[in-house]
C-alpha cells in the first residue's frame, strides 16, 4: 500500500504518515511552517496463516507484520509486529487483538491510525474461550500488563523523584469478552482490569511506590441497517485504561490529598471514548465511511498544564474497488487535541491511497493437485 498524505498543518514529524491527535501540537510553530507532503509504504503488511490437525482439534496460527515503526522506531519505515498466536481448540496464546477491544467498531478508513475514542490494542495474552457459536461466545483473558504514569508537577518539585517514578506491572490485566452475533450484526460486551503499579529507581527500597486498580467497560455494536449500510457505535469508559485506547492519555497520575502525609496519592485517571461511523456501500465498486470520535481524559489536579486531556477525530472518504484485489481511495481528516490548561491545537488533511492485495491462497492443497 503506498499512502500520500497533504498535510495543510502539521503534526510531530515522527506521526507524519497518520493523524492521531494526540501528535498535535497546541503551540504553534512548534514543528515548524504549515503544510507538508506525506508518502509513505508503512501501512504494507505480510502474513501467513496454518492448520494442522491435532488430537480433537485443530493447531491455528498466524503471523503477521506491517512496516509502521512505532516505540523506538516511530518515523521509521520498519518492522512492527501485529498478530503472532496459536491456538488450539479453546486455548489462544500469543500476541493478538485484545478482549478489551472490539475490531467490529474499526470503520473502513484509509488513515492508519484511525478514530481516536476506541480501544485498540494487540496485546500478548493467554486466553480461554469457554463458548463460541455463530450467535454467542463468551472468553476470559490474562493479558500484558501497562502502566503508563504521568510526575505531572512533582518534577518541578523535585525534578530527580519525577524523572526517577516509573510504572511497572507486577501481575498481568484480566479481560473477558461477551459477543452476540446475528444477521443484524453483532453487539459486544468487555470488560478490564488491571492493577496500575509504580515505584521510585534509585532509591532507599525504591520508595515511594504504591498501586491502584483500575478497570474498563467497553460496549459497541455493528449494526446492519440494510444491504449496503453498517453503523458502528461504541462507548468505552473506566479508570487507568489509556494504554488500551486508540491515542491519548495517561493510566496513571498523582492527586492533591489532605490525608496523604506526602500531600499527593496516586490517582487511577478516568476516560471516555466514544466512537461513531457509518461505512456505506455505493455500488459494487464505491464505498464510503464517515464519522467522528472523541477521547476525553478527567485530569488530575496535579498533572502539568499540558497533559492531554481530548482528542476529536473525523474523516470521510470515497474508495474504489474495481477488482477484489485492488482499492483506490481518497480520504479527508480532521483532528483536534487539547491540554489540561485549554491550550488546543487542529489539524486537517488530505490521503490518497493505492493498495494491492495478493494471496497464494491454501499451499498444501494447491501442491497437493
Amino acid at each position: 500500500q503506498r499512502d500520500y498524505s497533504q498535510d495543510f498543518k502539521r503534526v510531530n514529524p515522527d506521526w507524519s504518515a497518520t493523524l492521531r491527535p494526540s501528535k498535535i501540537p497546541t503551540v504553534d510553530g512548534l514543528y515548524g511552517e504549515n503544510g507538508q507532503s506525506i508518502l509513505s509504504v508503512r501501512q504494507s503488511r505480510f502474513g501467513v496463516k496454518a492448520a494442522v490437525p491435532a488430537g480433537n482439534h485443530e493447531i491455528k496460527t498466524q503471523f503477521e507484520f506491517d512496516l509502521f515503526g512505532v516505540g523506538v522506531d516511530a518515523g521509521q519505515t520498519t518492522f512492527r509486529l501485529r498478530h503472532a498466536w496459536g491456538s488450539w481448540g479453546p486455548i489462544l496464546a500469543g500476541q493478538t487483538n485484545s478482549l478489551f477491544m472490539n475490531g467490529d467498531l474499526f470503520p473502513n478508513t484509509i488513515d492508519y491510525w484511525g478514530p481516536t475514542g476506541m480501544v485498540f490494542l494487540r496485546n500478548p495474552q493467554l486466553r480461554v474461550t469457554f463458548t463460541d457459536t455463530p450467535t454467542f461466545k463468551f472468553a476470559v483473558a490474562i493479558e500484558q500488563a501497562n502502566s503508563d504514569i504521568d510526575a505531572g508537577q512533582i518534577r518541578e518539585l523535585d525534578p530527580a523523584l519525577g524523572n526517577n517514578l516509573q510504572g511497572i506491572t507486577p501481575i498481568p490485566d484480566l479481560t473477558a469478552q461477551l459477543r452476540l452475533m446475528g444477521d443484524w450484526g453483532s453487539f459486544q460486551l468487555s470488560g478490564l482490569l488491571t492493577k496500575l503499579a509504580y515505584n521510585t529507581v534509585n532509591t532507599p527500597d525504591n520508595e515511594p511506590s504504591g498501586s491502584k486498580l483500575g478497570w474498563g467497560i467497553n460496549a459497541g455494536a455493528a449494526i446492519n441497517a440494510g444491504a449496503s449500510t453498517v453503523l458502528r457505535l461504541g462507548v468505552v469508559y473506566g479508570d487507568g485504561i489509556a494504554s488500551y485506547m486508540n491515542d491519548g492519555g495517561m493510566d496513571l497520575a498523582p492527586q492533591t490529598s489532605t490525608s496523604s502525609p506526602t500531600g499527593l496519592v496516586p490517582k487511577a485517571v478516568p476516560l471516555l471514548g466514544v466512537t461513531a461511523y457509518v461505512d456505506h456501500n455505493w455500488s459494487k465498486q464505491f464505498s464510503s465511511a464517515l464519522g467522528y470520535s472523541i477521547t476525553k481524559v478527567w485530569n488530575t489536579d496535579f498533572q502539568g498544564p499540558d497533559a492531554y486531556q481530548s482528542g476529536q477525530y473525523a474523516s470521510t472518504n470515497l474508495l474504489w474497488t474495481p477488482a477484489d484485489q485492488l482499492m483506490f481511495g481518497i480520504e479527508l481528516l480532521w483532528g483536534k487535541r487539547e491540554d489540561n490548561n485549554g491550550a488546543s491545537g487542529d489539524d486537517i488533511r488530505t490521503q490518497f491511497s493505492a493498495k494491492y492485495s495478493f494471496s497464494s491462497g491454501n499451499v498444501l492443497e494447491r501442491n497437493s493437485k
